[in-house]
């Protein structure tokens, strides 16, 4: 297929990027290097620095393309709660423009990029695609905004369409021959964080809250390893239907802890990291694990590298040679 892979600098777009060239499609990347790195864009496809607002420049009827494969946004829930205006402007506003090229240039497919941040706090547990969907973030309802524009154009317009609602991604990926991973700034995942405590780049690491009602009294979040995230993108690619909209979850099924996150940093770094308890933050939750069901039933997915050590490693390699 000829793709067309917005946000294809970042960390995400960029490792499903290098999956998608080495099953033989056809990749343009469109980035405005906002937050993406121009050094992680697969170096075999064809890049293209511009806005998704302006993806009609590249969206032409004639060019061919397959699909749409969606990353681009702003991903930072507490700024989107400061700047709400701009997550309204960047996440919706713009994806509608973009989805605006797709309709004109006829792409029967969009896969998007989505979050677990659009069931806000959950009611059940695990949470399944049919959970009540009610965001507490702003940046939770842009996507979910988006999200149900999907589901209006494959109705009206018979369009294609998947969104794949990630949990907490972590890791990186590394062969012989690559090694892309994660470079936020500023940085708000407690993975890469933990590994800045670990080289010595923060003085502590901060852990919000230890009352929690779980075994070991930190927050359980569901972490899904980067690489097994991008092969669902492929899988993805394959299960789209024209008039349909399908949506699944994707994280590992099970919960590590904030504390066992920790416990394995120390053991994959050897360093001590010291830590400290601060009060709890508004609005996290104390578990938040996915059913990934739907999407092992229906796209044959299965996640491969499952542990905390094999994520924190991964990343750990990365952040060693390219970060710290």
């Amino acid at each position: 297929m000829k793709l067309l892979v917005t946000g294809g600098a970042g960390y995400v777009g960029s490792v499903t990027s290098r999956l998608l060239l080495d099953a033989g499609h056809e990749v343009v990347v469109l980035d405005n290097l906002r937050t993406g790195f121009r050094e992680a864009v697969a170096p075999d496809a064809t890049f293209v620095q511009a806005d998704i607002a302006d993806a009609g420049r590249v969206l032409t009827p004639d060019a061919g393309f397959d699909a749409v494969l969606h990353f681009a946004g702003l991903i930072a829930a507490g700024e989107s709660m400061a700047k709400p205006e701009l997550y309204w402007h960047e996440n919706v506003v713009k994806s509608l423009a973009l989805l605006d090229a797709v309709r004109a240039a006829k792409v029967p497919r969009v896969i998007f990029s989505s979050t677990a941040a659009v069931y806000g706090n959950p009611v059940e547990l695990p949470i399944t695609e049919a959970a009540v969907k009610a965001p507490t973030s702003t940046y939770g309802s842009t996507k979910l905004t988006f999200d149900l524009a999907l589901t209006s154009e494959t109705f009206a317009h018979g369009l294609a369409a998947v969104s794949l609602r990630y949990f907490n991604v972590a890791g990186a990926y590394i062969t012989d021959e690559y090694e892309i991973g994660e470079r936020h700034d500023p940085e708000t995942h407690l993975i890469p964080i933990t590994l800045q405590a670990a080289a010595g780049k923060r003085d502590k690491l901060q852990l919000f809250g230890d009352d929690y009602p779980t075994a070991d009294g930190t927050c359980v979040r569901d972490y899904i390893h980067v690489e097994d995230l991008a092969r669902a993108h492929l899988l993805a690619l394959d299960a789209t239907v024209a008039g349909e909209h399908r949506i699944y979850n994707l994280g590992n099924g099970n919960g590590f802890s904030n504390r066992q996150v920790v416990e394995a940093a120390r053991e994959v770094t050897g360093a001590a990291i010291p830590v400290e308890i601060a009060p709890r933050r508004d609005g996290d939750p104390a578990t938040l694990v996915a059913s990934s069901d739907r999407a092992r039933a229906e796209l044959g997915w299965t996640p491969q590298k499952n542990t905390l050590q094999a994520m924190i490693g991964d990343a750990w390699t990365f952040y060693q040679k390219h970060v710290a």
